[in-house]
Protein backbone atom coordinates (compact mmCIF):
# COMPACT_ATOMS: atom_id res chain seq x y z
CA UNK A 1 0.00 0.00 0.00
CA UNK A 2 1.57 3.74 -0.81
CA UNK A 3 1.73 5.78 1.82
CA UNK A 4 0.89 9.67 0.42
CA UNK A 5 2.07 12.93 2.36
CA UNK A 6 -1.67 13.47 3.02
CA UNK A 7 -1.85 10.05 4.99
CA UNK A 8 1.42 10.36 6.42
CA UNK A 9 -0.36 13.87 8.09
CA UNK A 10 -3.13 12.56 9.08
CA UNK A 11 -1.72 9.64 11.21
CA UNK A 12 0.96 12.34 12.76
CA UNK A 13 -2.24 14.69 13.80
CA UNK A 14 -4.09 11.94 15.67
CA UNK A 15 -1.13 11.60 17.10
CA UNK A 16 -0.46 14.65 18.32
CA UNK A 17 -4.17 14.92 19.48
CA UNK A 18 -3.91 12.17 21.45
CA UNK A 19 -0.66 13.18 23.24
CA UNK A 20 -2.66 16.19 23.93
CA UNK A 21 -5.41 14.64 25.53
CA UNK A 22 -3.17 12.77 27.49
CA UNK A 23 -1.22 15.54 28.68
CA UNK A 24 -4.19 17.41 29.87
CA UNK A 25 -5.54 14.38 31.75
CA UNK A 26 -2.07 13.29 33.70
CA UNK A 27 -1.42 14.06 37.48
CA UNK A 28 1.80 13.98 38.10
CA UNK A 29 2.78 12.58 41.70
CA UNK A 30 5.28 13.30 43.65
CA UNK A 31 7.45 10.75 45.73
CA UNK A 32 9.68 12.01 48.41
CA UNK A 33 12.93 10.35 48.51
CA UNK A 34 15.33 10.95 51.10
CA UNK A 35 18.90 9.96 49.84
CA UNK A 36 22.31 9.97 51.21
CA UNK A 37 25.75 8.77 50.53
CA UNK A 38 28.16 6.10 52.03
CA UNK A 39 31.14 7.74 53.69
CA UNK A 40 33.12 4.91 55.08
CA UNK A 41 32.51 1.06 54.88
CA UNK A 42 33.97 -1.32 57.27
CA UNK A 43 33.18 -4.94 58.61
CA UNK A 44 30.10 -5.30 58.73
CA UNK A 45 29.14 -1.73 59.35
CA UNK A 46 28.95 1.57 57.19
CA UNK A 47 29.06 5.20 57.80
CA UNK A 48 26.64 7.15 56.01
CA UNK A 49 25.62 11.18 55.60
CA UNK A 50 22.88 12.64 54.38
CA UNK A 51 20.00 11.45 55.72
CA UNK A 52 18.73 13.09 58.63
CA UNK A 53 15.29 12.37 59.02
CA UNK A 54 15.95 8.23 59.54
CA UNK A 55 14.84 6.78 62.99
CA UNK A 56 16.96 4.86 65.43
CA UNK A 57 16.83 0.69 63.89
CA UNK A 58 15.27 1.88 61.12
CA UNK A 59 16.42 0.04 57.79
CA UNK A 60 17.85 1.59 55.38
CA UNK A 61 18.62 -0.04 51.77
CA UNK A 62 21.86 0.06 49.53
CA UNK A 63 22.39 -0.56 45.90
CA UNK A 64 21.80 -4.21 45.28
CA UNK A 65 19.23 -4.88 47.31
CA UNK A 66 21.80 -4.86 50.88
CA UNK A 67 19.73 -3.94 53.88
CA UNK A 68 21.31 -2.02 56.73
CA UNK A 69 19.71 -0.73 60.42
CA UNK A 70 20.75 2.87 61.38
CA UNK A 71 22.17 1.89 64.93
CA UNK A 72 24.12 5.27 65.80
CA UNK A 73 22.33 8.35 65.18
CA UNK A 74 25.06 11.25 65.10
CA UNK A 75 24.35 14.48 64.57
CA UNK A 76 26.31 14.55 61.41
CA UNK A 77 26.59 11.11 60.41
CA UNK A 78 24.78 7.67 61.29
CA UNK A 79 26.57 4.07 62.03
CA UNK A 80 24.35 1.46 59.95
CA UNK A 81 24.61 -2.26 60.51
CA UNK A 82 24.78 -4.30 57.35
CA UNK A 83 22.77 -7.34 56.96
CA UNK A 84 24.51 -8.96 54.26
CA UNK A 85 27.06 -9.48 51.97
CA UNK A 86 29.10 -6.22 51.86
CA UNK A 87 31.50 -6.62 49.25
CA UNK A 88 30.55 -4.65 46.53
CA UNK A 89 29.40 -1.72 48.77
CA UNK A 90 31.63 1.20 47.94
CA UNK A 91 32.12 4.78 48.92
CA UNK A 92 29.76 7.22 47.59
CA UNK A 93 27.13 4.58 46.60
CA UNK A 94 23.41 5.86 47.34
CA UNK A 95 21.37 4.44 50.63
CA UNK A 96 18.02 5.12 50.80
CA UNK A 97 15.41 5.64 53.38
CA UNK A 98 12.33 2.61 54.21
CA UNK A 99 10.72 4.04 56.36
CA UNK A 100 10.25 0.75 58.87
CA UNK A 101 11.92 -1.10 61.15
CA UNK A 102 13.67 -5.10 60.86
CA UNK A 103 10.78 -7.80 60.54
CA UNK A 104 10.52 -11.26 59.75
CA UNK A 105 7.93 -13.65 57.87
CA UNK A 106 5.93 -15.35 60.24
CA UNK A 107 3.35 -18.02 59.84
CA UNK A 108 2.42 -21.96 59.29
CA UNK A 109 4.21 -21.89 56.19
CA UNK A 110 7.41 -21.65 58.29
CA UNK A 111 7.10 -25.49 59.96
CA UNK A 112 9.88 -27.71 58.31
CA UNK A 113 11.59 -25.07 57.03
CA UNK A 114 15.46 -23.82 56.88
CA UNK A 115 15.57 -19.64 56.98
CA UNK A 116 17.88 -17.07 57.68
CA UNK A 117 16.79 -13.88 59.39
CA UNK A 118 15.67 -12.28 56.34
CA UNK A 119 13.40 -14.85 55.81
CA UNK A 120 15.22 -16.02 52.39
CA UNK A 121 15.27 -20.25 52.03
CA UNK A 122 18.40 -22.12 52.83
CA UNK A 123 16.71 -25.47 52.11
CA UNK A 124 16.33 -25.27 48.37
CA UNK A 125 12.33 -25.34 48.44
CA UNK A 126 11.63 -21.98 47.30
CA UNK A 127 10.20 -18.87 49.33
CA UNK A 128 7.81 -20.07 52.52
CA UNK A 129 4.41 -18.50 51.46
CA UNK A 130 3.71 -16.05 54.44
CA UNK A 131 1.58 -13.05 54.49
CA UNK A 132 2.32 -11.67 57.70
CA UNK A 133 5.27 -10.23 59.07
CA UNK A 134 6.25 -9.10 62.64
CA UNK A 135 9.66 -6.88 63.96
CA UNK A 136 12.11 -8.70 65.40
CA UNK A 137 12.23 -6.40 68.35
CA UNK A 138 8.88 -6.61 70.30
CA UNK A 139 7.48 -5.29 73.89
CA UNK A 140 7.56 -8.50 76.26
CA UNK A 141 4.15 -9.13 77.79
CA UNK A 142 2.88 -7.21 81.04
CA UNK A 143 3.18 -8.76 84.13
CA UNK A 144 -0.58 -8.86 84.51
CA UNK A 145 -0.83 -10.82 81.24
CA UNK A 146 1.13 -13.80 82.22
CA UNK A 147 0.83 -16.80 84.42
CA UNK A 148 2.58 -19.15 86.49
CA UNK A 149 4.82 -21.64 85.28
CA UNK A 150 2.99 -24.62 86.00
CA UNK A 151 2.59 -27.10 83.44
CA UNK A 152 5.70 -29.47 83.01
CA UNK A 153 7.47 -29.41 79.31
CA UNK A 154 8.89 -33.03 79.31
CA UNK A 155 12.70 -33.15 77.72
CA UNK A 156 12.91 -36.96 77.52
CA UNK A 157 16.02 -36.43 79.26
CA UNK A 158 15.95 -38.52 83.14
CA UNK A 159 18.33 -36.39 84.57
CA UNK A 160 16.94 -32.87 83.37
CA UNK A 161 12.91 -34.28 84.14
CA UNK A 162 13.54 -35.53 87.63
CA UNK A 163 15.83 -33.38 88.91
CA UNK A 164 15.56 -30.04 87.25
CA UNK A 165 12.75 -29.49 86.00
CA UNK A 166 11.56 -27.41 83.11
CA UNK A 167 7.97 -26.07 82.95
CA UNK A 168 6.54 -24.28 79.50
CA UNK A 169 7.19 -20.23 79.54
CA UNK A 170 10.77 -21.34 81.58
CA UNK A 171 14.13 -20.15 80.72
CA UNK A 172 16.37 -22.21 81.28
CA UNK A 173 20.42 -21.94 80.72
CA UNK A 174 22.54 -24.29 78.98
CA UNK A 175 25.76 -23.85 80.38
CA UNK A 176 29.15 -25.51 79.84
CA UNK A 177 32.55 -25.80 77.87
CA UNK A 178 32.76 -26.48 74.39
CA UNK A 179 32.31 -30.40 73.29
CA UNK A 180 30.97 -31.10 76.45
CA UNK A 181 26.85 -32.31 74.89
CA UNK A 182 25.02 -28.70 75.29
CA UNK A 183 23.75 -28.91 71.80
CA UNK A 184 22.83 -32.59 72.53
CA UNK A 185 20.25 -31.76 75.35
CA UNK A 186 18.98 -29.18 73.65
CA UNK A 187 17.79 -31.25 70.53
CA UNK A 188 16.92 -34.09 72.67
CA UNK A 189 14.29 -31.58 74.20
CA UNK A 190 13.18 -31.21 70.62
CA UNK A 191 12.89 -35.01 69.65
CA UNK A 192 10.89 -35.72 72.71
CA UNK A 193 7.88 -32.93 71.74
CA UNK A 194 7.11 -35.41 69.38
CA UNK A 195 3.18 -35.62 69.73
CA UNK A 196 3.02 -32.83 72.60
CA UNK A 197 1.25 -30.35 70.45
CA UNK A 198 4.55 -28.38 70.83
CA UNK A 199 6.26 -26.06 68.28
CA UNK A 200 10.08 -25.81 68.33
CA UNK A 201 12.61 -22.90 67.20
CA UNK A 202 16.11 -23.92 66.47
CA UNK A 203 18.05 -20.95 66.08
CA UNK A 204 21.82 -21.52 65.06
CA UNK A 205 24.00 -18.40 65.30
CA UNK A 206 27.92 -18.43 64.53
CA UNK A 207 27.79 -22.07 64.05
CA UNK A 208 29.41 -24.14 61.65
CA UNK A 209 27.75 -24.86 57.89
CA UNK A 210 28.77 -28.59 59.02
CA UNK A 211 27.26 -29.02 62.65
CA UNK A 212 24.15 -26.86 61.64
CA UNK A 213 23.54 -29.63 58.60
CA UNK A 214 24.03 -32.45 60.96
CA UNK A 215 21.29 -30.79 63.42
CA UNK A 216 18.84 -30.45 60.79
CA UNK A 217 19.53 -34.31 59.45
CA UNK A 218 19.01 -35.40 63.07
CA UNK A 219 15.36 -33.44 62.95
CA UNK A 220 14.83 -34.95 59.30
CA UNK A 221 15.82 -38.29 60.70
CA UNK A 222 13.88 -38.54 63.69
CA UNK A 223 10.68 -37.03 62.10
CA UNK A 224 11.16 -33.62 64.30
CA UNK A 225 11.23 -30.98 61.31
CA UNK A 226 7.43 -31.37 60.89
CA UNK A 227 7.00 -29.00 64.01
CA UNK A 228 10.47 -27.42 64.06
CA UNK A 229 11.63 -24.17 62.07
CA UNK A 230 15.53 -23.52 61.97
CA UNK A 231 17.37 -19.95 61.50
CA UNK A 232 20.45 -20.46 60.64
CA UNK A 233 22.96 -17.32 61.03
CA UNK A 234 26.15 -19.03 60.31
CA UNK A 235 29.77 -18.36 61.28
CA UNK A 236 31.23 -16.62 57.82
CA UNK A 237 27.59 -14.44 57.93
CA UNK A 238 27.91 -10.97 58.92
CA UNK A 239 28.03 -9.94 62.21
CA UNK A 240 24.75 -7.91 61.48
CA UNK A 241 23.13 -11.20 60.84
CA UNK A 242 24.32 -13.21 63.63
CA UNK A 243 22.81 -10.00 66.15
CA UNK A 244 19.08 -9.79 64.99
CA UNK A 245 18.84 -13.76 64.59
CA UNK A 246 18.07 -14.58 67.87
CA UNK A 247 15.75 -11.64 67.71
CA UNK A 248 13.67 -13.12 64.43
CA UNK A 249 13.67 -16.33 65.69
CA UNK A 250 11.45 -14.99 69.31
CA UNK A 251 9.52 -13.24 66.76
CA UNK A 252 8.38 -16.57 64.68
CA UNK A 253 8.08 -18.14 67.96
CA UNK A 254 5.68 -15.32 69.50
CA UNK A 255 3.47 -15.87 66.36
CA UNK A 256 2.82 -19.22 67.30
CA UNK A 257 2.74 -18.63 71.22
CA UNK A 258 -0.20 -15.64 70.89
CA UNK A 259 -2.05 -18.33 68.71
CA UNK A 260 -2.28 -20.45 72.00
CA UNK A 261 0.75 -23.09 70.95
CA UNK A 262 3.38 -23.46 73.29
CA UNK A 263 6.41 -23.37 71.69
CA UNK A 264 10.56 -24.23 72.60
CA UNK A 265 12.79 -21.85 71.40
CA UNK A 266 16.59 -22.55 71.67
CA UNK A 267 19.28 -20.31 71.04
CA UNK A 268 22.73 -21.97 70.11
CA UNK A 269 24.73 -20.30 71.29
CA UNK A 270 24.33 -16.79 73.02
CA UNK A 271 27.70 -16.63 73.46
CA UNK A 272 28.47 -16.32 69.38
CA UNK A 273 25.54 -13.35 69.58
CA UNK A 274 27.86 -11.41 72.12
CA UNK A 275 30.80 -11.37 70.22
CA UNK A 276 28.74 -10.28 67.10
CA UNK A 277 27.32 -7.11 69.61
CA UNK A 278 30.86 -6.50 70.86
CA UNK A 279 32.32 -6.48 67.71
CA UNK A 280 29.55 -4.35 66.04
CA UNK A 281 29.64 -2.04 68.94
CA UNK A 282 33.51 -1.65 68.80
CA UNK A 283 33.80 -0.93 65.12
CA UNK A 284 30.70 1.49 65.26
CA UNK A 285 33.27 3.66 68.31
CA UNK A 286 30.94 2.99 71.38
CA UNK A 287 32.80 3.05 74.50
CA UNK A 288 33.53 -0.35 75.80
CA UNK A 289 33.30 -2.15 79.12
CA UNK A 290 34.33 -4.69 81.09
CA UNK A 291 36.11 -7.66 78.83
CA UNK A 292 35.60 -5.01 75.64
CA UNK A 293 31.76 -5.57 75.67
CA UNK A 294 29.70 -2.58 76.18
CA UNK A 295 27.58 -1.36 78.64
CA UNK A 296 24.27 -2.38 77.23
CA UNK A 297 24.96 -6.00 76.80
CA UNK A 298 23.00 -7.03 79.60
CA UNK A 299 20.15 -5.51 78.09
CA UNK A 300 20.39 -6.65 74.48
CA UNK A 301 19.27 -10.15 76.35
CA UNK A 302 17.44 -9.23 78.75
CA UNK A 303 14.78 -7.92 76.34
CA UNK A 304 15.29 -10.93 74.34
CA UNK A 305 14.63 -13.40 76.88
CA UNK A 306 11.66 -11.79 78.68
CA UNK A 307 9.65 -12.29 75.55
CA UNK A 308 9.92 -16.02 77.61
CA UNK A 309 6.84 -16.45 79.30
CA UNK A 310 3.12 -18.01 79.67
CA UNK A 311 0.18 -15.80 79.00
CA UNK A 312 -2.98 -15.99 80.84
CA UNK A 313 -6.20 -17.64 79.82
CA UNK A 314 -7.06 -13.84 78.39
CA UNK A 315 -4.66 -14.14 76.01
CA UNK A 316 -5.03 -17.57 74.78
CA UNK A 317 -2.61 -19.87 77.18
CA UNK A 318 -0.13 -19.83 75.00
CA UNK A 319 3.54 -20.44 76.19
CA UNK A 320 7.45 -19.69 75.10
CA UNK A 321 10.15 -21.97 76.61
CA UNK A 322 13.51 -20.71 76.12
CA UNK A 323 17.00 -22.95 76.16
CA UNK A 324 19.75 -20.44 75.57
CA UNK A 325 23.20 -21.69 75.27
CA UNK A 326 26.38 -20.60 76.44
CA UNK A 327 29.84 -21.54 75.93
CA UNK A 328 32.17 -21.26 79.47
CA UNK A 329 35.88 -21.02 79.40
CA UNK A 330 37.74 -23.36 81.13
CA UNK A 331 35.10 -24.19 83.16
CA UNK A 332 34.46 -20.54 84.68
CA UNK A 333 30.29 -19.81 84.90
CA UNK A 334 31.71 -16.71 86.86
CA UNK A 335 32.39 -14.95 83.52
CA UNK A 336 30.80 -11.78 82.64
CA UNK A 337 28.34 -13.28 80.04
CA UNK A 338 27.78 -16.44 82.12
CA UNK A 339 26.71 -14.58 85.07
CA UNK A 340 24.63 -12.15 83.13
CA UNK A 341 22.58 -14.93 81.69
CA UNK A 342 22.56 -16.39 84.91
CA UNK A 343 20.67 -13.80 86.45
CA UNK A 344 18.40 -13.51 83.94
CA UNK A 345 17.21 -17.07 83.63
CA UNK A 346 14.74 -19.30 85.87
CA UNK A 347 18.01 -21.70 86.38
CA UNK A 348 20.63 -23.50 84.41
CA UNK A 349 21.89 -26.63 83.68
CA UNK A 350 26.10 -27.34 84.03
CA UNK A 351 27.43 -29.51 81.75
CA UNK A 352 30.97 -30.87 83.39
CA UNK A 353 34.02 -31.52 81.44
CA UNK A 354 34.85 -34.18 84.41
CA UNK A 355 32.06 -36.25 84.32
CA UNK A 356 32.20 -35.57 80.35
CA UNK A 357 35.35 -37.48 80.11
CA UNK A 358 33.91 -39.64 82.43
CA UNK A 359 31.41 -41.30 79.91
CA UNK A 360 28.49 -40.14 82.41
CA UNK A 361 26.47 -38.59 79.38
CA UNK A 362 24.61 -36.41 79.60
CA UNK A 363 27.25 -34.60 81.64
CA UNK A 364 24.95 -32.45 83.66
CA UNK A 365 26.69 -31.50 86.89
CA UNK A 366 23.63 -32.19 89.52
CA UNK A 367 25.44 -29.92 92.40
CA UNK A 368 25.48 -26.81 90.27
CA UNK A 369 22.43 -27.25 87.88
CA UNK A 370 19.00 -25.88 89.65
CA UNK A 371 15.79 -25.23 88.41
CA UNK A 372 14.17 -22.31 90.00
CA UNK A 373 10.53 -23.08 89.37
CA UNK A 374 11.12 -26.81 90.76
CA UNK A 375 8.42 -29.02 91.69
CA UNK A 376 5.92 -26.63 90.68
CA UNK A 377 6.72 -27.64 86.36
CA UNK A 378 5.90 -31.39 87.41
CA UNK A 379 3.53 -34.05 87.37
CA UNK A 380 1.82 -34.53 90.72
CA UNK A 381 2.71 -38.34 90.17
CA UNK A 382 6.18 -37.72 88.85
CA UNK A 383 7.00 -35.66 91.82
CA UNK A 384 5.66 -37.83 94.41
CA UNK A 385 8.28 -40.48 92.89
CA UNK A 386 11.76 -38.24 92.08
CA UNK A 387 11.48 -35.96 95.02
CA UNK A 388 14.25 -37.65 97.19
CA UNK A 389 16.30 -38.73 94.43
CA UNK A 390 18.46 -35.57 94.28
CA UNK A 391 18.90 -35.08 97.99
CA UNK A 392 20.09 -39.06 97.77
CA UNK A 393 22.13 -38.90 94.99
CA UNK A 394 23.73 -34.98 96.42
CA UNK A 395 24.89 -37.48 99.35
CA UNK A 396 26.10 -39.92 97.60
CA UNK A 397 28.50 -37.62 96.03
CA UNK A 398 29.60 -36.04 99.30
CA UNK A 399 30.56 -40.18 100.55
CA UNK A 400 32.01 -40.96 97.50
CA UNK A 401 34.67 -38.01 98.21
CA UNK A 402 34.87 -39.05 101.43
CA UNK A 403 35.51 -42.53 100.73
CA UNK A 404 38.64 -41.91 98.03
CA UNK A 405 40.55 -41.44 101.15
CA UNK A 406 40.11 -44.97 102.07
CA UNK A 407 38.71 -44.73 104.97
CA UNK A 408 36.84 -47.57 106.52
CA UNK A 409 32.65 -46.92 105.87
CA UNK A 410 29.82 -48.56 108.48
CA UNK A 411 27.35 -50.78 106.40
CA UNK A 412 24.85 -47.70 106.18
CA UNK A 413 27.23 -45.15 104.43
CA UNK A 414 28.26 -48.35 102.20
CA UNK A 415 24.61 -49.08 100.72
CA UNK A 416 24.41 -44.88 100.36
CA UNK A 417 27.32 -45.15 98.14
CA UNK A 418 25.79 -48.36 96.22
CA UNK A 419 22.74 -46.73 95.87
CA UNK A 420 24.35 -43.37 94.53
CA UNK A 421 26.27 -45.84 91.94
CA UNK A 422 23.00 -47.06 90.51
CA UNK A 423 21.03 -43.47 90.86
CA UNK A 424 24.27 -42.37 88.67
CA UNK A 425 24.08 -45.36 86.16
CA UNK A 426 20.20 -44.59 85.69
CA UNK A 427 20.84 -41.43 84.55
CA UNK A 428 23.01 -42.12 81.99
CA UNK A 429 21.11 -41.73 78.65
CA UNK A 430 22.33 -42.39 75.23
CA UNK A 431 21.83 -39.18 72.83
CA UNK A 432 18.86 -38.72 70.75
CA UNK A 433 16.70 -41.22 72.55
CA UNK A 434 14.58 -39.36 74.77
CA UNK A 435 12.28 -41.63 77.37
CA UNK A 436 8.01 -40.80 77.39
CA UNK A 437 7.03 -40.12 81.49
CA UNK A 438 5.58 -43.24 82.11
CA UNK A 439 8.64 -45.09 81.21
CA UNK A 440 10.42 -42.54 83.88
CA UNK A 441 8.02 -43.56 86.58
CA UNK A 442 8.23 -47.04 86.47
CA UNK A 443 12.05 -47.13 86.39
CA UNK A 444 12.20 -43.86 89.13
CA UNK A 445 9.84 -45.72 91.36
CA UNK A 446 12.07 -48.95 91.25
CA UNK A 447 15.17 -47.31 91.95
CA UNK A 448 13.59 -44.92 95.40
CA UNK A 449 12.09 -48.19 96.26
CA UNK A 450 15.87 -49.93 96.41
CA UNK A 451 14.14 -52.73 94.15
CA UNK A 452 17.27 -51.95 91.70
CA UNK A 453 19.78 -51.96 94.77
CA UNK A 454 19.73 -55.77 94.28
CA UNK A 455 20.66 -55.20 90.56
CA UNK A 456 24.61 -55.63 89.61
CA UNK A 457 26.09 -52.11 88.92
CA UNK A 458 26.83 -53.74 84.84
CA UNK A 459 23.56 -54.80 85.21
CA UNK A 460 21.46 -51.67 85.63
CA UNK A 461 21.15 -50.72 82.35
CA UNK A 462 19.72 -54.22 80.79
CA UNK A 463 17.21 -54.13 83.90
CA UNK A 464 16.17 -50.44 82.83
CA UNK A 465 15.56 -51.85 79.06
CA UNK A 466 13.41 -54.51 81.20
CA UNK A 467 11.80 -51.93 83.49
CA UNK A 468 10.86 -49.90 80.69
CA UNK A 469 9.16 -52.81 78.55
CA UNK A 470 7.40 -53.90 81.47
CA UNK A 471 4.84 -50.60 81.17
CA UNK A 472 2.76 -52.69 78.68
CA UNK A 473 1.57 -54.42 81.80
CA UNK A 474 0.55 -51.12 83.45
CA UNK A 475 -3.35 -50.84 83.22
CA UNK A 476 -4.20 -48.12 81.22
CA UNK A 477 -6.28 -46.36 83.64
CA UNK A 478 -3.26 -46.25 85.28
CA UNK A 479 -0.92 -44.45 82.76
CA UNK A 480 -3.83 -42.47 82.36
CA UNK A 481 -3.60 -41.02 85.90
CA UNK A 482 -0.04 -40.85 86.08
CA UNK A 483 0.12 -38.57 82.65
CA UNK A 484 -2.71 -36.83 84.69
CA UNK A 485 -2.29 -33.55 86.89
CA UNK A 486 -3.60 -36.10 89.69
CA UNK A 487 -2.11 -37.60 92.66
CA UNK A 488 -0.26 -40.74 92.61
CA UNK A 489 -2.68 -43.24 94.69
CA UNK A 490 -0.80 -46.12 97.09
CA UNK A 491 -3.00 -48.43 94.59
CA UNK A 492 -1.41 -47.01 91.21
CA UNK A 493 1.97 -47.35 93.34
CA UNK A 494 1.72 -50.55 94.26
CA UNK A 495 0.35 -51.62 90.78
CA UNK A 496 3.53 -50.04 89.55
CA UNK A 497 5.98 -51.60 92.04
CA UNK A 498 4.49 -54.86 91.48
CA UNK A 499 5.03 -54.96 87.80
CA UNK A 500 8.76 -53.77 88.26
CA UNK A 501 9.32 -56.76 90.75
CA UNK A 502 8.37 -59.25 88.26
CA UNK A 503 10.42 -57.29 85.66
CA UNK A 504 13.66 -57.11 87.43
CA UNK A 505 13.83 -60.73 89.15
CA UNK A 506 15.83 -61.87 86.21
CA UNK A 507 18.31 -59.05 87.40
CA UNK A 508 18.58 -60.55 90.98
CA UNK A 509 22.42 -61.56 91.92
CA UNK A 510 22.18 -64.89 93.76
CA UNK A 511 22.83 -64.48 97.74
CA UNK A 512 26.73 -64.46 98.17
CA UNK A 513 27.87 -67.46 100.48
CA UNK A 514 28.80 -67.78 103.46
CA UNK A 515 32.65 -67.89 104.28
CA UNK A 516 33.82 -71.09 105.33
CA UNK A 517 34.89 -71.48 109.12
Amino acid sequence: MSTTPETMQRVFDRAFDGMGQARATFTPSLTLREVGFVTRVSTGIAIVSGLPGVGYEELVQFPGGLLGIAFNIDEDEIGVILLGDYQALHTGDEVERTGRVMDVAVGEALLGRVIDPLGHPLDGKGVPATSQRLPVERTAPAIMDRAPVSVPLQTGLKVIDALIPIGRGQRELILGDRQTGKTAIAIDAILNQRGQNVICVYCAIGQRASAVAKVVATLREKGAMDYTVVVVAEGNDAPGLLYITPYAATSISEYFMEKGRDVLVVYDDLTQHARAYRELSLLLRRPPGREAFPGDIFYIHSRMLERATHLDEERGNGSLTALPIIETQAQDISAYIPTNLISITDGQIYLSPTLFDLGVLPAVDVGKSVSRVGGAAQRAAYRAVAGNIKLAYAQFEELESFAKFGTRLDASTRQSIDHGLRIRAYLIQPESQPISLVEQIIVLLALTAGLLDAVAIDKVDEAEQALRKATIEIPADAIERLSSAEKLSDADRQCIVDVATRALTPFHAPPEAAPPK
